[in-house]
């Protein structure tokens, strides 16, 4: 199982991302292990999809990251 998630900082800044163990990412957020989330503070996730595919989560993912993608989560999150 592959999950697509949306994390937030304090400062509304979202950061995306992609894993197939959601828990031990999202520990390793917290601990500064990844160079964009560690000037983040107060990470909370806000958006998650699950996949059975590798293929159907990265594309999701890209999608997520464009400015439609942006536009459809500024929309579902605030």
């Amino acid at each position: 199982m592959y999950v697509v998630y949306v994390l937030q900082d304090g400062k509304g800044k979202f950061y995306k991302g992609l894993t197939n163990n959601i828990h031990r990412r999202l520990a390793e957020h917290r601990r500064g292990k990844t160079i964009t989330t560690s000037r983040m503070t107060g990470l909370d996730v806000v958006y998650m999809e699950e996949y059975k595919e590798f293929d159907e989560a990265r594309k999701r993912e890209i999608y997520l990251k464009k400015a439609a993608g942006r536009r459809f989560l500024k929309n579902k999150v605030n």
